[in-house]
């Protein structure tokens, strides 16, 4: 059952490249990717029914494929794209500039408020100039109602939202924005991870989805050092099960919305080199640009 619905993900995914090959890699949608099979002269092999033969690609040294020609989006795709990241937590050393880095290759930039979101009205602003939004949760909630009404209104036009919490107390305003967006129940629990996952053995074992776009080049991840649990939701495509067994980040996609929910925003600045974390960023900031909607309006590259 396991691979015949890994399969036509699978299958999906790589038809992607051919519609929208000027966001995303020929390698979208598959996790452990392969390159063409060549001899000690560089020439290409092919097997016995004269298809070009193929390897894994070559891998980093947590044992994901290597190069950014495996992430899901094309270098500098998204230029002129703009994220706007609500940080309602900080500490000195969660300054966003890995992040930052990491999505400037897709082309992205990032407009940050911290500790504090600005106005309703400011937000609206922002917003219509921004392809997604990222929400990093504090212990209390700093969002009011109207900041709700903006980001409903955002989210309903198709725009991609990122949810982030960590473990209790840290997903005050990431529970009360996913009941706003989605009825969803939201995150709970502390439960202590700082382990790398591999690829899922089955539907609900820890580690990752395997060939899911935002999984694209990705066989290991890290999961966190605390970590929030998701609720079970059918609505959500569940990403990542951490160590534990716990779900840590899911993805919602229904009626043209795309959205993601993640217990570990931890993740996002502690062990950053550990595996797989800047290209599940990148990874994660290209769906949610939501292409197969919006791709004619972003312009042909």
């Amino acid at each position: 059952m396991k691979a015949k619905i890994y399969g036509i993900v699978c299958v999906f995914a790589l038809t992607i490249p051919l519609l929208h090959a000027q966001y995303y890699t020929r390698a979208a949608g598959i996790s452990a990717p392969t390159e063409n099979a060549v001899n000690a002269n560089g020439d290409i092999l092919r097997d016995e029914s004269g298809r070009v033969a193929q390897v894994p690609a070559k891998k980093d040294h947590h044992g994901n494929a290597q190069g950014n020609q495996y992430d899901l989006a094309v270098d500098g795709a998204f230029d002129g794209q703009t994220i706007v990241v609500l940080q309602l937590y900080h500490e000195d050393r969660f300054n966003f500039e890995m992040p930052k880095a990491a999505l400037k290759e897709k082309g992205f930039s990032v407009y940050r408020y911290i500790n504090n979101p600005p106005t309703a009205d400011q937000l609206k602003k922002d917003l219509e100039k921004a392809c997604q939004l990222w929400v990093i949760s504090d212990m209390n909630t700093k969002l009011d109602n109207e900041h709700l009404a903006v980001i409903k209104d955002f989210f309903e036009a198709g725009k991609g939202v990122y949810i982030w919490g960590d473990n209790s107390p840290y997903y005050a305003d990431a529970n009360r924005l996913a009941a706003c967006l989605i009825n969803d129940q939201g995150m709970k629990g502390n439960v202590i991870g700082d382990k790398e996952v591999g690829l899922q053995e089955s539907l609900h074992s820890p580690g990752l989805r395997p060939n899911h776009l935002i999984t694209t080049g990705l066989e290991h991840v890290y999961e966190g050092i605390t970590i929030a649990t998701l609720s079970d939701n059918q609505q959500l495509t569940p990403l990542i099960y951490g160590s534990a067994g716990n779900l840590v980040a899911a993805a919602y996609e229904q009626d043209g919305k795309r959205l993601i929910l993640d217990g570990g925003f931890t993740r996002l600045y502690i062990k950053w080199d550990t595996a797989g974390t800047g290209r599940y960023v990148k990874n994660a900031a290209a769906w949610l640009v939501n292409v197969e909607r919006f791709g004619e309006a972003l312009g042909e590259k």
